[in-house]
This record gives structure tokens, sequence and C-alpha cells, in this order.
């Protein structure tokens, strides 16, 4: 039930994400929902070995590198589901990965407190 939560949650984020920027595109909730689990998958097996591949730049920003490792995650996630979920550029991709973040933390924060 947790997980099926935690999909929903990413995917409204998505499409708040989309609401809040002009540079992203989500063609609709089903895709939202799509992109939602591909993110996952992709956070699960490529982010560590691209968070472990880029420690040192990681380190020397003190932590504001991940910020492009997610960007990077977001970009994948666009380049395979295609038109449905489109960025229109890396710095795009940028600004939704931090926009996204601070979303995302938001409405975990508030369903944590209801699924209690």
């Amino acid at each position: 039930m947790r997980l099926i939560v935690s999909i929903l949650a990413n995917a409204l984020a998505l499409l708040i994400t989309d609401w809040l920027l002009s540079g992203i595109s989500i063609a609709d909730f089903k895709t939202a929902v799509l992109a939602a689990i591909i993110i996952g998958l992709i956070n699960t097996f490529i982010r560590p070995v691209l968070l472990f591949l880029t420690a040192p730049l990681n380190f020397l920003t003190l932590g504001l590198f991940t910020f492009v490792v997610n960007a990077i995650v977001l970009s994948i996630a666009s380049w395979i589901l295609g038109a449905g979920f489109v960025i229109e550029n890396f710095w795009w991709a940028i600004l939704a990965a931090a926009v996204l973040s601070i979303v995302s933390t938001t409405l975990s924060s508030l369903l944590r407190d209801v699924t209690r």
C-alpha cells in the first residue's frame, strides 16, 4: 500500500512541477504515474552508481552536484517516455530537480501524517 501511495505522491509532485515550470511538459496523469515508476527504478539502479562516480564533485560542491545527478535522472526518464514527458533542456531539468525535491518532500511529509 505504501508503494502505491508513494508512486501516486511522486506522480502528483511531477504534475505540480509541470504546472510551476514552463520548460517541462507532462501529457496526463497516466504519463506522470509512468514517469514516477521509471524515476523510481532509475533511482534504485542507476542513481547510486552516478552518485558514486560523482562523489568527488559532490564533495567539492558540498552536495549541490546532487541536483545535477537528479537532473540526469529526470532527463533519462524523459528520454525513455518520449513525447509524453518532455524537458526542454538540461537547465530546465536542473530547475525541475530542485522544484521536484521541494514539492515531493512537502507531499511526503503531509502524507506521512495521513497514512499513520
